[in-house]
């Protein structure tokens, strides 16, 4: 039996064997005009595997980098584009330069901080619509993490230590109860079995 495990290893296995035969084929053909020919065949059938990437930018351009790339970069055929270099396939990708903020409370999260730090520049009325809401999304983060329930006054004192002082709860804030900051999951009702 001729087992897959047994057959050479494909560069792009999301094409299946049978695109990665024709292009074996390819490398085969003698006369460049009708290799050339051929190859835009095997594009076509490629492209017919992903109709619904048609309408990426670059797709035809993607497809014959892939028809390089399968035949190990040995086709030699007029490519309407430069193919990548086997190099290219091998380069690191560039450092992501992430935020390498401290986050105290990381159940919170960063975006909460950012909140907190923002909240401050509001006056009046607006304020405390505000703070309102942060305290009620800092409850329900906190039931995400922790699922046990959680006093409004842990809330309170986490949201001053937060904004060093700055955003004040009022006295006599209530937040929301945890089931519905949490919420939870409906069952539906069973359909009824026909006799």
């Amino acid at each position: 039996m001729d087992y897959n495990t047994k057959r050479k290893k494909m560069a792009l296995p999301e094409y299946g064997r049978n695109i990665q035969n024709m292009v074996d084929y390819l490398l085969t053909i003698e006369d460049r005009e009708k290799r050339n020919r051929s190859a835009q065949t095997v594009i076509d059938v490629m492209g017919n595997l992903f109709p619904h990437l048609r309408d990426v930018q670059d797709f035809k351009h993607k497809l014959w980098d892939h028809l390089a790339i399968m035949s190990d970069f040995e086709l030699d055929i007029d490519y309407p584009y430069d193919p990548p270099s086997p190099e290219s396939l091998h380069e690191r990708p560039n450092v992501v330069p992430y935020d390498q903020h401290r986050i105290k409370y990381k159940h919170y999260g960063r975006t909460m901080e950012l909140l907190i730090k923002e909240a401050d520049n509001f006056e009046g009325e607006e304020r405390e619509i505000i703070i309102e809401q942060i305290a009620n999304h800092m409850k329900k983060s906190y039931l995400a993490w922790n699922k046990d329930a959680v006093e409004d006054q842990m809330i309170f004192n986490d949201l001053d230590e937060m904004s060093r002082g700055k955003l004040k709860v009022k006295e006599d804030l209530q937040l929301a109860d945890a089931k519905t900051l949490v919420g939870t999951k409906k069952n539906k009702p069973k359909a009824k079995k026909k006799k």
